[in-house]
């Protein structure tokens, strides 16, 4: 169904493999909100290597058949959204879960400019027996809030299958996820590039198919949870770290006067080794964060950080190299004083919890240090690319 001038306003795109049982009455319901709200649209049937029929019956029920052989959902939807003619694309299972004839106020969203409109089946209405209890009260609302406190997505149901938005702001993300996070990724790589987002309730309905469903809760719970993480490293390394960190130079400095006693506790040298190590961990991940950070963004991940731009700015690699240079210097002063107490004590057998409280400061500031030429470089080598 097309204008007279040829445009095509809405693309109706199902991902579907071994869909027999329903896709025809999905197609047909997609066709007819098309015909009853007079819009000029197409319905699209992305296919990821059917072997029960489903493509002939979704071309009966008016459909266009678009062969898809990189398996996996993210890859059908991409292969079919790359395929849409339309300036707008709704999505949706192939499963008569979904309702088709729903969409109306996803296209009343997107035409007052809107990107991204995604269904809220919290919201909407979720019948009895349509999601798993494990999906309902933990697996949605789990992810659902570490995604709205990593990435501050205005979306309270991540994992809708019903959504709609503008072909050409979520072509030009370029999603790269073939699995079932693909879900997750246009919702996190649409708030990153600061598209407009917004939510409508819809419902969900038990699917029509007697066979059991693709999906598989922990492994594709996993998936999502990893996408999460992996694009913030805000929260999977630079808070973590920062924290170990502080923690640790706590406990380390609160140590280096002598032992203490809390609650009939004592705390000493042992301790203080175990915190200084906890300084050290943070400070990796907290490197870890800036390299992913400015990876990520080379890559076209993630948009530029001006943050991470202004630390390329000030903090070049000489600098680096001085500020990481002076630490380890204090550290090998340190070294070298602990080892003239040694010297003078005629290298005999020593105080242990007296010369450990030098020996633990000067390796932690040794390592620190070293570190800090090394990430020095590596931040250089980055920076290569970005000028």
């Amino acid at each position: 169904m097309e204008r007279a001038n040829g445009a095509v306003e809405l693309s109706i795109v199902m991902p579907c493999l071994n869909e027999a049982e329903t896709v025809a009455t999905c197609v047909e319901k997609a066709m007819r909100f098309l015909g009853e709200n007079g819009i000029a649209g197409e319905v699209l049937v992305a296919d990821n290597g059917s072997t029960d029929g489903s493509q002939l019956l979704a071309e009966r029920a008016g459909a266009r058949v678009v062969p898809v052989t990189e398996k996996g959902y993210g890859a059908a939807l991409m292969g079919g959204i790359s395929a849409a003619r339309g300036l707008f694309v709704a999505i949706g299972d192939a499963d008569d879960s979904y309702d088709f004839l729903g969409l109306l106020p996803f296209v009343l969203r997107l035409r007052l400019g809107d990107d991204l409109v995604m269904g809220n089946r919290f919201a909407g209405g979720i019948a009895d027996g349509a999601m798993p209890p494990l999906h309902r009260y933990l697996g949605n609302p789990v992810l659902t809030g570490v995604g709205r406190l990593f990435f501050r997505a205005p979306v309270r149901d991540f994992h809708c299958g019903l959504r709609a938005f503008r072909r050409d702001a979520i072509m030009a993300l370029n999603l790269r996820t073939t699995g079932m996070e693909f879900a997750s990724e246009m919702v996190v790589r649409s708030v990153l590039a600061g598209l407009r987002v917004s939510e409508v309730p819809t419902t969900l309905k038990p699917d029509g198919r007697t066979r059991a469903p693709h999906l598989r809760s922990w492994r594709d719970g996993w998936r999502h949870l990893r996408f999460l993480l992996l694009y913030s490293p805000r929260y999977l390394f630079l808070v973590p770290g920062a924290l170990l960190s502080l923690v640790g130079l706590a406990v380390v400095a609160w140590l280096l006067p002598g032992p203490r006693v809390v609650g009939g506790l004592g705390f000493d040298v042992h301790t203080m080794l175990f915190a200084a190590a906890a300084v050290l961990l943070g400070a990796q991940s907290v490197l870890f964060a800036v390299f992913t950070k400015t990876f990520a963004a080379q890559e076209g991940l993630v948009p530029a950080d001006p943050r991470v731009d202004r630390l390329y700015r000030y903090v070049t690699l000489e600098t680096g190299l001085i500020v990481s240079g002076v630490v380890l210097m204090a550290g090998l002063a340190l070294a070298v004083l602990s080892l003239s107490s040694w010297a003078r004590s005629g290298y005999g057998a020593m105080d242990v919890g007296r010369t450990m409280r030098l020996v633990i400061p000067a390796m932690l500031l040794m390592v620190l240090g070293a570190q800090g030429v090394l990430a020095s470089f590596f931040l250089s080598v980055l920076g290569l690319r970005r000028k």
